[in-house]
């Protein structure tokens, strides 16, 4: 049986994630959504915020596989919270060549720590691709329709965040 992970700031929540999750939930048999804290960044939503967003959209969106998501949030490395869930696979999507240099440093050092959790690289799909949170943040602040990047009801509460 397998349980995949997929860890991620979803601040907000994208098209691109909503992609990677349909995809990896038709590849294991139950899927935590990790929502990553990091001392480093600045994100719009708080925690509580995102995990809300996330678990309606995945209701909405995706209710045959509501019962298969367990939306959650972690600190620290995300290897270390799959370990804690349970799963057997972490999950990555991949936008291009920077995405995948980036996300095998991370698999190589995740393996080295003799964690037996396997990294998973899905490529997003190519009308998507382009799609980055800090991107649609970047848009929403400068007042730019965002619709075609995130959900609908993800959009109204980023605007209403923003004003």
């Amino acid at each position: 049986m397998l349980k995949g992970f997929y860890p991620g700031s979803f601040d907000p929540l994208t098209f691109g994630h909503l992609d990677i999750i349909t995809r990896g939930l038709s590849l294991v048999n139950s899927l935590v959504i990790g929502v990553g804290v990091s001392a480093t960044k600045k994100p719009i939503f708080s925690i509580d915020e995102r995990l809300e967003m996330i678990s309606e959209e995945i209701t909405t969106s995706l209710p045959d596989y509501a019962d298969k998501v367990e939306v959650t949030v972690f600190e620290g490395l995300m290897v270390t919270a799959a370990e804690h869930h349970g799963a057997n696979v972490i999950l990555r999507g991949l936008r291009n060549t920077g995405d995948f240099n980036y996300e095998a440093q991370m698999a190589n050092i995740n393996r080295q720590t003799s964690s037996p959790v396997e990294t998973v690289f899905l490529a997003a799909s190519p009308e998507i691709s382009h799609i980055s949170s800090t991107q649609v943040r970047q848009i929403a602040q400068l007042k730019g329709d965002v619709s075609m990047f995130c959900p609908t009801s993800i959009c109204s509460k980023l605007i209403a965040k923003l004003n």
